[in-house]
Formats: C-alpha cells, sequence, structure tokens
C-alpha cells in the first residue's frame, strides 16, 4: 500500500521517519474518524452548492462516508500506521472506494479547520455523555440523602466538630457543586456552538462560501465570526478542561470524605465490598481505592487544563502546530471521567451509614454551643457578651470533661445569672438543627425541599444531555434543491 500524505508536493525529499513519528497524532486521535465524516458529508454538500461535485457526486461521496461510518464503527476498516492523522486515513479510504470522485473532497477546505471542527464536535458529544455519568452520580447522592433526612451528624469547619446538621445536608453539600459543574458544560456548549468548517487554512475558503448552511448540518448555531480565530483558538479546549478539573476537584474533596468517614477513627459509613479493595499483606484491610484513585485523578485533570494554557499562552494567531496538543489534553480528560465518574457513582449507591455513630457524634465537641450563644441573645444578652458566657461554659466542661448539657443548674447559673435552666431547651441536637429553618439551612424540612428542588434540577439537565449535539445522520442522499 502506498503511503497517503495530504501535503509534501513541494518537497524534493520524503520526510525523516523521526518527523513522522512525532508528527502523527496516534492511536488515540482516530476516535475522531466519525466526527471527521459527518464534517465530510457537510462539506460535500457545500461543494456540491459551489458546483464542485455534482449532485450524483455528492450522493456517492455522502453515501460512501455514511458506509465507511458504518464499517470503523464494527471494527472492519482501521487506520493504518502510516495515517498520519484521522484526515489522511479517511482521504485513502474514500479515494481508494471512488477515485477522483473520493479525491474533489479536499477542496475548499484544511486541515486546520478540519481539525478545529472534529474536535469541537467530538466535545460537545462527550459534555453531554459526561453529563449523563455526572448526573448518575447525582442520582446517587440524592437517593442517599433522601434516606438521611433525619439523621444527625456532625458539621465541620477546620476539620473541627463545628454544630449539628442533618446528614442528607452534608451529601447534598457536595450534589450542589455537582450542578453547577452540570450548569458549566451546558453553558460552554453554549458558547461552543459556533463551526470552523469554512475557514480553511485560515482567511476563509474561495469555494465553501456557504458556512452557514455547512453549520446548520452539523448541530450548531452559526459559523465562527472571523476564520482567523476559527483555526487559531482553543479557548474552548481549555473551558472544557476548566469544568473538567473543577469536576475534578469537586469529586477529590467527595473523596477525601468518603475516605475519612470510611475509616476505623470515623466509622460513619461502611463501603460496599464490590466497591472496595484489600491488601496483598494484611489481610484485615478493605480500602476505598475507588475514593483514592478518584483523588489522584484529579490532578491529571488540572495537569491537562495546565498544559492546554501553557501551550496557547505564547502562540500568535492564526494556526500553529502547538494546538495539537489540544488532542492530547481532552482525550486524557475525558477517558479520565469515564472512569471514574462510574465507580463513584457506584461507591456511593452502595456506602452503608452507620446511624447510631453519626447521631453519637452530634454533639461530640460541643457543638451545641452556639445553641447557648443564639438563646441568651435571643433574651436580650448582646452576642459578644453571649458568646463569653457560653465559652466560659465551655471551659468548665472541659475542666470536668463533662458535655454542656451535663453541667447542674447550679453551676451555670455560677457563670452567668443569665444561664437559666430554660437553656436546656436548645441542648439536643434535635433542637440545634430545626432551629435552622431558614433557606437552604439544615433543618430537615428545608434540606427535603433542597432535595426536592435539586431533583428538578437534575431532570431538567438530563433532557440536555438526551438531546445530542451535532448531525443526527452520517449516510443518504442530499437533495440539490434544498440548499
Amino acid at each position: 500500500m502506498s503511503e497517503t500524505r495530504l501535503w509534501g508536493a513541494r518537497f524534493r525529499s520524503a520526510p525523516d521517519e523521526a518527523l513522522m513519528n512525532l508528527s502523527r497524532g496516534g492511536m488515540a486521535h482516530f476516535r475522531l474518524t466519525h466526527f471527521d465524516i459527518v464534517s465530510s458529508q457537510a462539506h460535500a454538500r457545500e461543494l456540491l452548492r459551489a458546483k464542485l461535485l455534482t449532485e450524483d457526486e455528492c450522493n456517492a461521496i455522502v453515501g460512501k462516508l455514511g458506509e465507511l461510518d458504518a464499517a470503523f464503527a464494527r471494527g472492519e476498516i482501521t487506520p493504518s500506521p502510516a495515517d498520519e492523522d484521522v484526515h489522511t486515513f479517511m482521504e485513502r479510504i474514500l479515494v481508494a472506494a471512488l477515485g477522483d470522485t473520493g479525491a474533489k473532497l479536499r477542496a475548499g477546505r484544511s486541515r486546520n479547520d478540519q481539525a478545529a471542527n472534529n474536535l469541537k464536535l467530538y466535545l460537545r458529544a462527550e459534555s453531554r455523555a459526561i453529563g449523563d455519568l455526572l448526573l448518575d452520580l447525582q442520582d446517587a447522592l440524592m437517593g442517599q440523602a433522601g434516606q438521611h433526612l433525619q439523621t444527625l451528624a456532625p458539621g465541620f469547619t477546620h476539620l473541627q466538630a463545628a454544630q449539628p446538621i442533618v446528614f442528607a445536608h452534608q451529601l447534598l453539600a457536595h450534589a450542589q457543586t455537582f450542578s453547577r459543574d452540570m450548569s458549566r458544560f451546558m453553558d460552554w456548549d453554549r458558547r461552543s456552538a459556533r463551526s470552523p468548517l469554512g475557514a480553511a487554512a485560515m482567511a476563509g475558503s474561495a469555494i465553501a462560501l456557504q458556512a452557514e448552511l455547512s453549520a446548520v448540518d452539523l448541530g450548531y448555531d452559526a459559523p465562527c465570526e472571523n476564520s482567523i480565530d476559527a483555526v487559531g483558538s482553543r479557548d474552548h479546549v481549555a473551558e472544557f478542561l476548566f469544568v473538567a478539573s473543577m469536576l475534578g476537584v469537586h469529586l477529590s474533596r467527595l473523596s477525601e470524605e468518603i475516605t475519612l468517614w470510611a475509616s476505623r477513627q470515623f466509622q460513619w459509613i461502611a463501603l460496599d465490598d464490590s466497591f472496595s479493595t484489600g491488601s496483598s499483606i494484611m489481610p484485615q484491610k478493605k480500602n476505598p481505592d475507588i475514593a483514592e484513585l478518584t483523588r489522584g485523578r484529579a490532578a491529571r485533570l488540572i495537569g491537562m487544563l495546565t498544559t492546554m494554557l501553557v501551550a496557547l499562552k505564547g502562540l500568535p494567531f492564526s494556526y500553529n502546530r502547538d494546538l495539537a496538543e489540544d488532542k492530547f489534553a481532552a482525550f486524557e480528560a475525558v477517558d479520565v471521567l469515564h472512569k471514574v465518574l462510574p465507580a463513584m457513582a457506584g461507591m456511593i449507591r452502595t456506602m452503608r451509614v452507620n446511624t447510631a455513630k453519626l447521631r453519637r457524634d452530634a454533639t461530640q465537641g460541643f457543638t451545641l454551643a452556639t445553641e447557648v450563644a443564639d438563646w441568651l441573645a435571643r433574651r436580650g444578652v448582646p452576642f459578644s457578651a453571649a458568646h463569653e458566657i457560653t465559652g466560659a461554659m465551655v471551659k468548665l466542661c472541659e475542666d470536668k470533661q463533662v458535655e454542656l448539657h451535663e453541667l447542674s443548674d447550679a453551676e451555670m447559673t455560677a457563670i452567668s445569672p443569665f444561664l437559666l435552666p430554660e437553656v436546656r431547651s436548645v441542648l439536643t441536637p434535635e433542637a440545634a438543627v430545626n432551629a435552622r429553618s431558614g433557606y437552604g439551612g439544615t433543618a430537615p424540612a428545608q434540606v427535603a425541599a433542597q432535595l426536592q428542588r435539586l431533583q428538578k434540577t437534575v431532570a431538567g439537565q438530563r433532557v440536555w444531555c438526551g438531546n445530542e449535539a451535532g448531525p443526527t445522520a452520517s449516510s443518504g442522499s442530499f437533495n440539490a434543491g434544498a440548499a
């Protein structure tokens, strides 16, 4: 088989093997094959409008490309090690099938706009696929939260016991961050709905002059406004990587808490055996490896964002080959999330919560101290004084090694005459959480309302995930009258 290259006519010698080894994208890049095919079909229709193809030629190209798309999906055709990239691969296969008719497809476009377009279509599709996985994790969190609307637990600041909460409130705190991550994917997609196709090398095409029709054909809102920007910018890739990185950070924070909660020191949860691992030397070990691996993978996501930003920062407009780093970074981020999210969802869905231990810990570390200060403030004591009085209570309890509610009436009155026996009405975790009944608070009724609102938000986000970006078909004939 002779080697196919899309360039080189003006060169007097063949490219050195070292050059080609560096230039080839790698097998992972051929995941863009489907998107290259549907883009080529849209371009064939553009060439028909430009009268460079007859209707029969256009239909032949569009139909053959559809067949090749299906054959590639079935594994019946594969790239050759000599194929420099997905564009070379598809031109080689198409020309072999259609001869000169297939060779006409290259007119009016460049690998520059093809590369930008293929990756953008891929990421728009992946934002929805990743969104589906993220919403499965949301379902797992919301399912657990629904079971623990009344489960008392300690809330933390500075990793120190702070105030009683219901455990569902803690779970939904993580779910809220993931909801914003989902909305970032949606917002990113709205900004990314501009087609680079038609920008050609950088100045626009002298042949493909109706890029707005190709844009609609490919599921975009419109073409890019500026052809230089279309092929020379990758901020949409960097932004996708930021959203992925932010999601990775949020996954890492949840993973950190899962690791703590599952420890012998906390004993708040027990992970299912099917989502845990053991030790090769210590038979008793049951390790939260999913959480730890996820925490580690977040570093990769941040690294890919950094890679893309550094690659972009010194580039003049328009296209430079440095931009090929976009695919390495994007593919790595997508692959990480496809592995991490299902594992995290399964781990959360199957974990068992030790409600009795959470209830006991809910008042450890004087978490009800704020209730005393608030009780005093509601009775007219300036909060600065109430704070001092409550601090004195805590100090006495530490000396006596007792909890706040275990002080006698006489001991409390000795601290301050404002500490009447009625203060005991607030010295329970139930009273503490029920008192926080404002919007977004930890009162069970408010947490239940928060859960309902989040469920409604997630349902809307799932509809977005089901609305596929891009073309819906990759085969069939083209009616010239439709143009």
